[in-house]
């Protein structure tokens, strides 16, 4: 009887231990969710410790003018995001989340097999069950899908991930030198928003450790990154200096994240950092030979952004004009910069990259291609190349997200046509996948288009390097390159699990409520799921063009599966009020933010 009473008397004092702890766990939650002041306790711990590895290391450049501080005054009031939604009826809110729990399902089954066979290593080989250390050897998948194992209730899973992050060591690496672009926004962006999401400050110290890490890429003469960075190098002591061959994307794509930890921990040094970007792009913006948008590449080593003649806003370039809109509301409209930086891209962008595709059924939908300037003199020439990728389908989601927040109804409008135009690429293709890059038949006008296949075949011939007017070698080429009506070459015929546009369609629907998206997300997704699925979980395929064919496996899943585009799936068939649009802003790996309001 009396050992009885004790086990009685020990659980109930368990229980009441783990009571208070929930209590105060979700206090906290709900406070920090709601509250964008920095973290300023003892529970802060990293922001004051010097003795941590990266701060040890000695600087050669400091900054030489004044610091960039945070903004500290009352955040604009932005138009909402969102659209209002009806209530469901009982059929809708069971058909929905009976694909939602089809979509969770996928990510566990992925989930597991990497915990099995690739645990603490960046990627799974989701057919031959090995593992690969391609970013820094860090557990990529393990950091990229912490919030979305926190949004999809997967508490345990979350738990066990976050317990084992404290081994992760971001003072090495076998790797000769990191992607610093590849680091923000998949670690540290990741880490930020998990804690935005949970409060767990463990994740907080986490994201400060890589911050601190990438600060040191910052050390250069003139305080421009280098993004191809040797780590171990540094570790050592030795001088950095920034390339003259920079790509876009990479430079201009580390302001949320920075920004964010600047937030959180109430330490302006990252966001300083990132605002010396920012300025010299804000200054190169209108004298670049297509002015409104940055070429492809640029010298960050001698701070030489407008000398280029390759314009888009696809790979290597993309995620630097989608951080602009995004940058105004994670920062509450303080910093103007952002929206017009955007507002200026966006228009020269849609006057000059988007076009019109020829297709069979006269679809009034969208692509974005790339321009390329000739200059002669004082005479600068532009010449649109009609290339689609898979990659750029982010961009109906940007400019949906822009018109929003801006009050540009205009780009919303492009926006529907951007993404329908991603939607249509999809189910042209035997698999109902797009493939990663393509070229296609353009219209002579946005307004009117009729279908004409005698144009479309000899569009084929000259991407095809053929005689003109020879329609025979046209029908030869077609059949040979399983090119759909209206295609004229697909030089990458891959699918590597990419979310890009199922971002543009989540995000669209969220702002449109238009239900069609929900059916073409489910379209998208199980074309995928049937088309990549392995015995172990997903894998990118090698060419989504042949009919009749299962496209053959790569072997290739990367962190980005699990950290973005299962992620996207899940939301767009979740309430709308999870992660709200008016409440948070995702980083391009799909990393959830907290918006200052």
């Amino acid at each position: 009887m009396f050992t009885l009473r004790k086990s009685f008397i020990w659980l109930g004092g368990l229980i009441s231990l783990m009571l208070f702890y929930v209590w105060t766990n979700r206090r906290s939650t709900f406070t920090l969710e709601h509250d964008n002041r920095p973290i300023h306790s003892s529970a802060w711990r990293q922001s004051g410790d010097d003795t941590y590895f990266w701060r040890t290391i000695g600087a050669y450049n400091q900054p030489n003018s004044s610091v960039h501080t945070l903004p500290t005054g009352t955040p604009s009031i932005f138009p909402e995001v969102q659209t209002k939604f009806a209530p469901e009826t009982t059929a809708a809110r069971e058909l929905r989340e009976q694909r939602q729990k089809v979509v969770k399902d996928t990510f566990i089954r992925s989930w597991n097999s990497y915990k099995e066979h690739a645990w603490m290593s960046d990627e799974l080989m989701p057919v031959s069950a090995g593992s690969r250390n391609p970013f820094g050897g860090w557990a990529a998948t393990l950091v990229d899908s912490l919030d979305t194992l926190w949004i999809m209730d997967l508490g345990t899973d979350f738990a066990q991930a976050v317990n084992a992050i404290d081994a992760i060591d971001f003072t090495r690496t076998d790797m000769a030198q990191i992607n610093v672009f590849e680091t923000t926004i998949r670690y540290l962006g990741a880490f930020l928003a998990a804690f935005d999401l949970s409060g767990d400050t463990r994740l907080l110290h986490k994201a400060a450790e890589v911050g601190e890490m990438l600060y040191k890429a910052f050390d250069t003469p003139n305080r421009m990154p280098l993004m191809r960075w040797d780590l171990n190098a540094a570790a050592q002591g030795a001088e950095t200096n920034a390339s003259s061959n920079t790509l876009l994307a990479e430079i201009g794509s580390l302001s949320m994240e920075f920004t964010r930890l600047s937030q959180l921990t109430g330490n302006s040094k990252w966001f300083d950092a990132i605002s010396r970007i920012t300025d010299v792009m804000e200054k190169a913006q209108t004298l670049t030979e297509l002015p409104g948008l940055w070429p492809l590449t640029v010298n960050a080593k001698e701070n030489i952004f407008t000398q280029g003649s390759t314009f888009t806003l696809g790979a290597m370039a993309d995620s630097a004009y989608e951080y602009l809109p995004k940058m105004a509301t994670l920062l509450g409209g303080q910093v103007p910069v952002y929206q017009a930086m955007y507002e200026m891209a966006m228009d020269t962008a849609i006057n000059n990259n988007l076009f019109r595709p020829m297709t069979p059924t006269n679809e009034d939908i969208l692509i974005s291609g790339q321009v390329r300037t000739e200059r002669k003199g004082d005479i600068t020439t532009t010449k649109l190349e009609l290339q689609g990728q898979h990659l750029v389908c982010y961009l109906g989601g940007a400019l949906a997200l822009g018109g929003k927040l801006f009050a540009r109804p205009g780009d919303v409008t492009i926006a529907n046509k951007l993404t329908d135009g991603c939607i249509y690429t999809y189910k042209a293709f035997p698999h109902g996948i797009m493939p990663e890059t393509f070229f296609m038949a353009a219209c002579e006008s946005r307004e009117t288009c009729e279908w004409d296949e005698n144009l479309w075949k000899q569009q084929v011939l000259q991407r095809a390097g053929g005689e003109e007017g020879k329609t025979a070698q046209a029908d030869a080429v077609i059949l040979e390159n399983h090119l759909p009506k209206g295609f004229t070459e697909i030089p990458d015929r891959r699918y590597i699990l990419r979310p890009e546009a199922i971002e543009s369609v989540f995000i669209l629907y969220r702002v449109t409520g238009r239900k069609d998206l929900i059916e073409s997300a489910w379209e998208m997704f199980q074309a995928i799921e049937e088309n990549t699925q392995t015995e172990l979980a997903n894998t990118a395929v090698w060419d989504v063009t042949v009919e009749g064919e299962k496209p053959r496996h790569v072997d290739s899943m990367e962190s980005f599966w699990m950290g973005e585009t299962l992620k996207y799936f899940y939301l767009i068939f979740s309430k709308p009020d999870l992660i709200s649009l008016d409440e948070y802003v995702f980083n391009t790996e799909a990393h959830p933010l907290r918006r200052m309001i």
